[in-house]
This record gives structure tokens, sequence and C-alpha cells, in this order.
């Protein structure tokens, strides 16, 4: 049997489709997972793509890198956008030059009037509550709110190949001086009594843009503890992930340092299964 070869590791639904094939065919995961591996992929992306049940093979779409390269630039439709840095597993994209600072001013000012101190939600509720891990001032646009967030909206829609329904509204961020956000998971937990609830307005959230609209003097990376990766904060530029199961192994754990001079703000991108509402 051949393995689909894949040099991004990710769980295309062509992928998806030849692991299901090939259970059906009474191979084993360990004939799939060796046929992984001989096609190229990593251990760690092969070992977590042939634990999925039948039922998750067949529901794991996740949002992705869905332009082509040229020169390491994408072609967004109305500007051109530089990937910066791309790792296979998990899978993490740094974009330079997402936000142009026009975009970066005009979400701060549409924002700042309507900030507060910033909520988590509550996965034993599937309401929301105050953290003591998360120091910021944040607020939530509508969906296709005003021309700028439509406009962004757009882009990470084509650059992605995920439906703008299916999105959740632009949250934005202020982190003054010693504002952090302690690593966490952005998926809901399954195990959570909660959960449930939260799942009805859109199913689990399968991937996660941070914008950064305004970058701090000192402080206020974005880190990931798993990959031992380290994002500096710069204006304009955006970290993409995706988590194609709501579990630890997805190696998404990931947070903000504090602050340490000046301010940080960020607009964030949560993207859902299905239509968000």
């Amino acid at each position: 049997m051949n393995a689909q070869t894949r040099t991004d590791q990710l769980l295309t639904p062509e992928v998806l489709a030849w692991m299901t094939a090939q259970a059906a065919q009474g191979h084993s995961k360990e004939e799939i997972f060796n046929a992984m591996l001989a096609a190229g992929w990593h251990a760690d992306a092969a070992a977590q793509a042939v634990q999925l049940t039948a039922e998750e093979l067949a529901a794991v779409v996740v949002p992705a890198l869905a332009l082509p390269l040229t020169h390491n630039m994408v072609d967004a439709g109305d500007k051109w956008v530089e990937v910066l840095f791309f790792a296979q597993v998990p899978n993490v994209i740094v974009l330079g030059n997402l936000l142009g600072p026009s975009e970066c001013e005009a979400l701060i000012e549409a924002a700042t009037p309507r900030l507060a101190r910033s909520l988590t939600v509550d996965a034993k509720t599937g309401g929301e509550e105050l953290n003591a891990d998360r120091t910021s001032e944040g607020m939530f646009f509508r969906r296709g709110e005003n021309p700028i967030v439509q406009q962004v909206e757009a882009r990470i829609a084509r650059i992605f190949g995920w439906p703008q329904e299916n999105g959740e509204g632009l949250q934005v961020l202020r982190y003054g001086p010693g504002a952090e956000y302690k690593p966490h998971y952005d998926y809901f937990d399954p195990a959570e009594p909660g959960t449930p609830a939260i799942l009805q307005r859109g199913g689990q959230r399968v991937a996660t843009l941070i914008m950064y609209l305004h970058e701090p003097e000192e402080g206020g990376a974005t880190v990931f503890p798993d990959i031992e990766l380290r994002v500096e904060p710069r204006r304009g530029n955006a970290v993409f992930f995706s988590y194609p199961q709501a579990l630890p192994s997805s190696r998404t754990l990931h947070g903000g340092e504090p602050v340490i001079v000046g301010e940080k703000w960020i607009a964030t991108k949560w993207l859902r299964e299905r239509l968000f509402t």
C-alpha cells in the first residue's frame, strides 16, 4: 500500500480518505503508521493520525494554508503576505505583513471604547468567567460588523480556505505592563461539563490566528512550550496554529508572556468546525 506523501503533515481530506480506505481493507494501525513513515511523515504526526477512530477520521478537517507559495509569499487577493515560519508538527505558521499599519490602527480605534476586563470560557457551565491567568482588557466585534472587520475576515478566509461564517468574531485585546496570559489550550476540553453547550454554537475550535496590532517596547511574546517556539509581537504580523484533536497531544499549548514596557494589542480569530452562531 502506498501512503499519501505529504510535505506539510496535514490531515487533508485526501489523507483522511486514504487512511479510511486502508482501515476498511483490513490494514492494521501499525501497517498504516509504517506506510506513512515511508512516505515521509513525521513520527509524531503519523502516531496521532493512526489513533483516530473511524468517526474521527471522517470528521477531522482543519484550516490550513490554502494558497500556493511564491518565494515564501502568498497572494491574499488584496495584498501579498509573507510566510516567515512554517512548522509541521503541530501546524504553526508565522505570517508577515498580514495587516497594514492603517488596518491595525483602525481596529484599535474601533475597539478602544468597548474594552473591559477579559473573560475566559467557563468550561464547567459554558458561560464566561474572570480568570487570574488572563490579565488583559478586551472586546469582541460581531462577525462582519464594520468595513475593516469585513476586510480582515475576507483575507483570513482566502488564506486559510475556511468559510467566514465558520469563524468567531474578532477579539481585540490590550495588554499593559505586567499583563499576560499563562499557557493554555484554545480548544474546548471534551471532559468538561460545559463543553456540550459551547459546541452547539459551531462545534469545536479547530484553529487560532493571533494578529499583532501594536508591539510593546519589551516583552509580550507568544510562546509554545511544547515545541520551544517563541514568536515576537511585531505590528502587522500574525501566528496561526491548528489542532485537529482537542487533546494535549495537539502540542498547541501556548501563552502570552508578560508585557514589560509599553502595550501589546492583538486581534484573535478562532475558527470553528462549522457555522458559528
